[in-house]
């Protein structure tokens, strides 16, 4: 018995690495305190519906084909390549604001290197692929809905929409900047109109997820209920979109419940509690910048927001976190996973290229974040 749980686990570390460490952590603490009631208290869970319903509605996007429509329309007007990179970096770096970095990637990455394969540009998949994915996890950072974390944070703090979206605003405008000034550095040569063939779905299926992600603003803005919104969510694809709601990402939310449990009995573990907290005192961001090397900027979200009320600094310490090693932003390992198997033998060669390029601009938006006076 205890073998076949070993095996099962082994199984499941390699297939979802973050969502076995992230169980482990709440096993091995439910040692220090024994399970009970208290456990249900820790989820948050108007932010597990929420992330769900968006997580849900934006696969929906997906699948409809809407913003691979969207590129191709955008990539009928282009003449040059350097003007081809820019519209596919450009499109998560916007589009994640919205549909999350993840399913930017997800949808933006494979997409991109179909489209230099029939433009003769395979010399451009590293920078473009890099470009993407830093792209994605830069853009993200304005919002709410961008990604996990701000979303978690979001509903945590208590900050209000625009007050998130200012306080990330500088960080995303000198990111645009940076990320314009790469492609614009690179030789323009002629290219061909290019497209690749989409399937858009018909106008009632956009609608409804047009009409779902209405549902999710109202749950994000505390208008709805978050929990009503996933209710009526959860229920309309059950009666009619089966495949779309298996397809939802629960692993993620499984990550999210099982660091919950972790962080709740942490809280009550003195000696922890007093040591995280005082490393975090004055110096919120920079530790979590660093815990996000490691275990990636969701889990150091989660984990450190149990220890410390300094909102801002955690929001941007996690978001610029997300920038540095491959870890460093989940989302990340979409692009390698993606160029792992398109391109295996530059492997090496992508994941030299996107630590510089990460490294660089973690370097360049801290000393932003200085000169803002919050470092």
């Amino acid at each position: 018995m205890v073998l076949q749980l070993a095996s099962r686990y082994i199984t499941l570390a390699k297939r979802e690495a973050v969502l076995s460490i992230a169980l482990l952590l709440a096993v091995v603490s439910a040692f220090f305190v024994p399970p009970s009631t208290a456990y249900i208290g820790y989820i948050d869970w108007n932010t597990l519906a929420l992330l769900f319903s968006l997580m849900a509605v934006m696969k929906g996007y997906q699948q409809a084909g809407a913003l691979l429509y969207l590129a191709n329309g955008l990539l009928k007007h282009v003449r040059s390549s350097r003007a081809l990179l820019g519209v596919l970096v450009f499109l998560p770096f916007l589009l994640s604001m919205v549909v999350t970095n993840d399913v930017a990637l997800i949808t933006f990455v494979p997409f991109g290197l179909v489209v230099l394969r029939m433009a003769g540009q395979e010399g451009q998949v590293i920078p473009l692929v890099v470009l993407q994915t830093v792209a994605a996890n830069l853009g993200s950072m304005l919002t709410p809905m961008g990604n996990p974390q701000n979303l978690y944070l979001y509903a945590k703090s208590g900050m209000g929409f625009g007050d998130l979206c200012l306080l990330m605003l500088p960080y995303v405008a000198v990111s645009g900047v940076c990320i314009a000034a790469c492609i614009l550095l690179r030789r323009a040569t002629p290219v061909e109109r290019t497209a690749v063939p989409v399937e858009l779905a018909g106008p009632k299926r956009l609608a409804l997820c047009t009409l779902g992600f209405a549902l999710c603003l109202l749950g994000l803005f505390e208008v709805v209920n978050a929990l009503v919104v996933c209710a009526i969510i959860a229920l309309f694809l059950l009666l009619f979109d089966r495949q779309l709601l298996a397809s939802v990402d629960y692993s993620l939310l499984g990550v999210f419940a099982a660091f919950f449990i972790f962080i709740g009995n942490l809280s009550g573990v003195e000696l922890f509690r007093g040591f995280l907290s005082g490393a975090l005192a004055g110096h919120v961001e920079l530790v979590a910048v660093l815990a996000s090397q490691v275990t990636s900027n969701v889990p150091a979200a989660l984990l450190l927001s149990g220890f410390t009320s300094q909102w801002g600094s955690l929001i941007v310490g996690c978001n610029l976190g997300g920038l540095g090693t491959l870890i460093a932003s989940m989302a990340s390992l979409i692009s390698y996973k993606e160029i792992s198997r398109a391109y295996p033998a530059q492997r090496g060669k992508y994941f030299a290229v996107f630590t510089a390029c990460n490294l660089g601009l973690l370097v360049l938006l801290l000393g932003l974040s200085a000169l803002l006076g919050r470092v």
